[in-house]
């Protein structure tokens, strides 16, 4: 096994990958839906996934803490059970699900709906256009569906590189919304690198 060469094809696939995730105005939605509702009403980023998904959502969501939008990632089967709760009239979901078929996903989509009067607006990172979630979001990312890296085709690889790289388009983009400030993330950076070189 040549492990170079492997790499090299595997940079090259998730770069071809990443250069080709498709661009929409549902991403200006999306910032100005955060921005809105977050900044400006005192809500939260509320995120949610399953499996890998699950963890590139709660990566979305501390990094978006760190940059001053308060974000929680809630688990979509712990959420049938009570936690749930953390879900406030003015807050955001954001979804991620690369099928956008996910069971647990599109039933806490339901929950939310059924919770309060007033809609929660949702934002969905997904691999497939034609799924429940895309169709039922106020703004769907598309990751564009290229093939997993995995030999299997089967393993989240190419498609959690995707949904990372989305998450980060959001951030930033966020953060210039605000004006997010050196000096506003050193008061949230008090320990390690980060830290010390945030405050200069």
């Amino acid at each position: 096994m040549d492990i170079k060469k492997s790499m090299r094809e595997i940079l090259d696939a998730e770069s071809r990958a990443v250069a080709s995730i498709p661009w929409t105005e549902d991403y200006e939605r999306a910032v100005n839906m955060i921005v809105e509702r977050v900044k400006s009403l005192g809500g939260k980023l509320v995120t949610s996934g399953m499996g890998k998904a699950g963890q590139i959502a709660m990566n979305i969501a501390t990094t978006f803490s760190s940059t001053g939008i308060p974000a929680v990632n809630l688990h979509p089967s712990e959420a049938q059970h009570g936690d749930l709760g953390v879900l406030q009239p003015h807050d955001v979901m954001l979804l991620v699900s690369n099928s956008g078929r996910t069971t647990e996903i599109v039933r806490l989509m339901d929950l939310a709906e059924e919770l309060f009067d007033t809609h929660i607006p949702v934002i969905v990172i997904t691999g497939n256009p034609d799924s429940e979630l895309a169709r039922r979001a106020d703004a769907t990312l598309l990751t564009g569906g290229a093939p997993e890296v995995c030999p299997l085709g089967l393993t989240p690889t190419t498609s959690t590189t995707l949904m990372t790289v989305i998450g980060d388009v959001l951030v930033v983009n966020v953060m210039n919304a605000t004006g997010f400030t050196r000096a506003e993330y050193a008061k949230r950076h008090h320990g390690g690198y980060l830290g010390q070189i945030s405050r200069g």
